[in-house]
């Protein structure tokens, strides 16, 4: 719609209408739903790692193709008609995301450990072991980076950290 006044009286029209909410029964299990959902409750639509061109009007990302195996595949789309399917993962003004909500809201998180009760596990979340980014990354990735990049032969040592420089003033 272009005329504003004709919007603004379709929403307050919409507004006086009862509203009933139909939720079909998924087509997998519960499982499935919950497989589904959490690919959007905790991450962005697409990550900038997985845009992979963006030239000549037209942008090339990559994705996981659930339907065939979870291959990772890619696609081009005209910037125009990316941006449209961008924006539909765009949460409007006055709603929130699901981890915003309900016992995950901040004012809420007094109720994870009930939560926890109630799934039969223990009411404190387990202490999770702290290991240096080293020790995490030779074990999730099998990378010593500690190691030059290059000749995997010296051992590289922390110095110093270096300050973050004072934002250039142009006045």
């Amino acid at each position: 719609m272009t005329n504003p006044v004709a919007f603004q009286l379709l929403i307050k029209v919409l507004r006086k209408k009862s509203w009933v909410v139909y939720g079909k029964k998924p087509f997998g299990s519960p499982v499935h739903v919950l497989d589904y959902l959490s690919r959007y409750t905790d991450r962005v639509a697409l990550s900038n790692d997985r845009i992979l061109s963006a030239h000549r009007g037209n942008v090339t990302f990559s994705y996981r193709d659930r339907k065939d195996h979870d291959r990772k595949k890619t696609m081009t789309l005209d910037a125009h008609e990316f941006i449209r399917r961008f924006l539909l993962h765009v949460i409007p003004k006055g709603f929130v995301r699901v981890r915003h909500f309900g016992f995950l809201a901040n004012r809420s998180k007094s109720l994870l450990s009930k939560c926890r009760q109630l799934l039969d596990l223990s009411p404190t979340v387990p202490k999770l072991p702290t290991r240096s980014v080293q020790e995490l990354m030779l074990q999730l990735t099998g990378l010593d980076i500690t190691r030059c990049p290059l000749c995997q032969k010296g051992t590289l040592l922390f110095l110093a950290k270096l300050p973050v420089p004072a934002p250039w003033d142009s006045s």
